[in-house]
């Protein structure tokens, strides 16, 4: 499946204003190990007249987790497909990960969370990214 598939945009009942789901549960496969790492990913957008249907966004990060992947990649992934596809004035994207080659194998370390983001357009400005982050504590 690919990323247009299911990103349909609205331009009804738009906004300006951020957009954001967070938490959302999701499970990939590291592409260097082949062992599972799961976890929560947080999307915030600045609409630019055009809005997605909230699942849209679990959605994405669907297409992208099924893949074998590094959660690096996965972060990226999904703001570039949103940032292509609804042209925002900006996406970030904070990802919160097990892993479990770390907890498994090798140096086995239990507790240990993986935490990467993807910051793009108006987020790069801090007031932006620190009113996104606030809003997914």
């Amino acid at each position: 499946m690919k990323p247009q598939d299911v990103l349909k945009t609205f331009t009804e009942g738009s906004c300006e204003e951020m957009v954001v789901l967070k938490d959302i549960e999701f499970y990939s496969t590291c592409e260097h190990h082949l062992q599972p790492f799961f976890g929560t990913i947080s999307i915030g957008y600045l609409p630019k007249g055009r809005v997605l249907g909230i699942s849209k966004l679990a959605r994405l990060v669907e297409v992208f987790a099924r893949r074998l992947q590094i959660q690096e990649k996965l972060v990226a992934q999904i703001a570039d497909s949103l940032m292509e596809t609804l042209q925002p004035h900006g996406v970030m994207v904070v990802c919160k990960a097990k892993h479990m080659c770390i907890s498994s194998r090798g140096i086995e370390k239990h507790s240990a969370v993986m935490v990467t983001s993807a910051i793009r357009g108006a987020f790069k400005k801090m007031e932006v990214r620190n009113e996104f982050l606030e809003m997914i504590k």
